[in-house]
């Protein structure tokens, strides 16, 4: 045991810790030249095209040092916001953590984060320099906001960069010196980790742990402490760039166990390993079940394919735990399901997953977040779908979910990121200059708020320069009215929202207004109108497409025309009873981007 060593990689997107873990996989020799490709780790299309890393991955790597055989294992963590529960289970199997912090834009919020999350756990923290080799590389301002948040010497800091292969010697050096080796009884009872779980379509689900206590065979019968199930480990073994089955793993390994399971929701990230005969006294702590923070509807383009559809959800959740969704219908698409997503990249990522994997064409309804309601009798209803709201005259309140976020901008930009979060009904909490032009603003924000475009108004008001992280922080009590469109008088459920009283009368106003253009003319009127319960609060009309009747009346008297128009009222208003208005796709997707 004294010769592994655990250890993780954390940084915010795009700081490059894909590549530089390419170059310690090369500097040990575990890839060989026809293995390499750039981020070798990241094996999803997806990931490599978006250049984001989705799913954690672990790998082994042997390292001689001072005469000894050293073991490595890498827990590359996805650096995205969506993903940070993902990210504090591989941070609970490692000792030591690498933190990669980009030396051409310095630290940014989701450094902070996950660097909060690696102290939590007492993890040993090694602060790495990366991208050295750029012209616009700024070491010495980097290297005193690095000194400023961990509080390390400077000689400490390794300046390395993951394209050329510089500094990489000297991570090696420091995780074998400076990171602690696993410490942990192997003639305890087992204790294992679960930090991550793959679905492989002919073995089933593969999880992958770190044991804390304990060792575990081959064959040995094994139960899950979250789901009480009981397997064998058919196969256990290493992760090196393929799977290298093993006879026994003891107390400081990270290995794999198949075991023939066939659905996701048996294996649980967080969740604790031990044997049936001689089970631990209690599961490794940290454990939660996953809870989904946005609810969207997805429905497929054509009717006909709802049963495809929903064979590809059940897919797409084997390869991912964190996705819930359950059937539902909508008088205006059809049948569909409610999907349940830790976050806005996460639903994109589905929604393309859908696209490529299984050709699946989808329309996915306004996300929104849920909601909790009190009724007049006292009872607490969760809402994740604005239609499913009690009536005006039995709901008591609505609370709804809050988040602190912490926004890392230059100084020059506070005064416009300060009225974007005011705006959207936030609060500022703290404001602290991290350097001379860089400050952290903690602002507390509804969750529903930023749902929409957030993000990207945040990026183009900073010049791309904010960086942003969140954390739910609870719920709080909310003036929210359900915000329905009505055309011709019946509601378009997929178009009802959830929104704050002070802002509804000006988004139905826009939403009328937007759907008049899109909405194509019939033969009758179409009244748009928005409501609050039964109050119309704006009201647009498509008008009928005309036909001049009176065209073949020329000369004669007044009546004769009269009649005539009489006569093709009497028409349209008998067409209007049964004529009923097609939603163009374009509505619904243009709804979507009201800014």
């Amino acid at each position: 045991m004294k010769n592994i060593r655990n250890f993780c990689i954390i940084a915010h997107i795009d700081h490059g810790k894909s590549t530089l873990a390419d170059r310690l996989l090369e500097y040990t020799g575990t890839l060989n030249e026809r293995d390499q490709q750039s981020q070798v780790l990241d094996d999803m299309e997806l990931e490599r095209e978006r250049g984001i890393t989705i799913k954690s991955h672990a790998i082994q790597m042997h390292y001689e040092h001072g005469g000894k055989e050293y073991k490595l294992n890498l827990i590359d963590t996805p650096g995205h916001v969506d993903f940070s529960y993902e990210v504090s289970r591989s941070i609970a199997a490692c000792e030591g953590a690498l933190l990669i912090v980009d030396a051409t834009q310095g630290i940014q919020a989701q450094t902070i984060s996950n660097l909060y999350l690696a102290l939590e756990h007492d993890l040993e923290i090694i602060p790495i320099m990366n991208k050295m080799d750029m012209d616009s590389a700024m070491p010495e301002e980097v290297e005193e906001q690095i000194i400023d948040l961990i509080g390390c010497r400077p000689e400490e800091i390794i300046r390395a960069s993951g394209k050329t292969g510089m500094g990489i010697d000297e991570i090696i050096e420091a995780i074998i010196t400076r990171i602690p080796a696993p410490t942990g009884d192997a003639e305890a009872p087992l204790q294992a980790l679960i930090f991550d779980s793959v679905f492989n379509s002919f073995r089933g689900i593969i999880a992958y742990f770190r044991i804390m206590n304990g060792q575990i065979r081959k064959n040995d019968f094994v139960k899950f402490f979250a789901t009480g199930k009981e397997y064998d480990a058919d196969e256990i073994g290493v992760l090196r760039l393929v799977r290298q089955p093993r006879e026994v793993l003891s107390a400081g390994d990270v290995g794999y166990i198949i075991s023939g399971i066939k659905t996701s929701r048996e294996v649980k990230v967080g969740d604790t390993i031990t044997h049936v005969k001689r089970p631990c006294d209690k599961p490794i702590e940290g454990f939660s079940n996953v809870k989904p923070m946005v609810y969207a509807g997805i429905y497929p383009v054509d009717a006909d394919d709802y049963e495809e559809l929903r064979a590809s959800m059940e897919k797409l959740q084997l390869n991912d735990a964190s996705l819930v969704f359950e059937p539902e219908s909508s008088a205006a698409l059809g049948f569909g399901f409610r999907c349940g997503f830790l976050g806005l990249l996460h639903m994109e990522i589905i929604q393309e997953r859908l696209d490529r994997e299984f050709d699946m064409d989808v329309i996915t309804t306004v996300p929104n977040v849920s909601y909790k309601a009190y009724t007049t009798k006292g009872e607490v209803l969760e809402v994740h779908n604005p239609s499913d709201l009690p009536a005006p005259n039995y709901l008591d309140y609505i609370e709804e979910p809050y988040i602190s976020a912490q926004i890392i901008s230059k100084s020059e930009y506070v005064g416009a990121v300060m009225t974007l979060c005011i705006g959207k009904r936030g609060t500022l909490k703290n404001q602290v200059y991290l350097t001379s032009d860089r400050v952290e603003l903690t602002v507390e924000l509804p969750l529903g708020e930023i749902v929409f475009d957030f993000y990207d108004k945040l990026k183009s008001i900073s010049k791309g320069y904010a960086s942003f992280d969140y954390h739910i922080s609870g719920y709080k009590a909310a003036k929210l009215v359900r915000l329905d469109i009505l055309l011709n008088g019946e509601a378009v459920d997929a178009l009802s929202t959830l929104i704050h009283q002070d802002n509804a009368y000006d988004f139905g106003r826009r939403m009328c207004s937007k759907l008049k253009e899109l909405i194509p003319r019939q033969q009758f009127d179409i009244a748009i109108q928005a409501a609050i319960g039964s109050k119309v609060i704006a009201r647009e009309t498509v008008k009928a497409v005309r036909k001049d009747v009176t065209a073949k009346c020329y000369g004669g008297d007044i009546s004769r025309k009269r009649k005539l128009l009489e006569k093709q009222k009497k028409g349209k208003k008998r067409m209007r009873q049964v004529g009923n208005v097609e939603v163009p796709q374009s509505a619904f997707l243009a709804v979507l981007k009201l800014d």
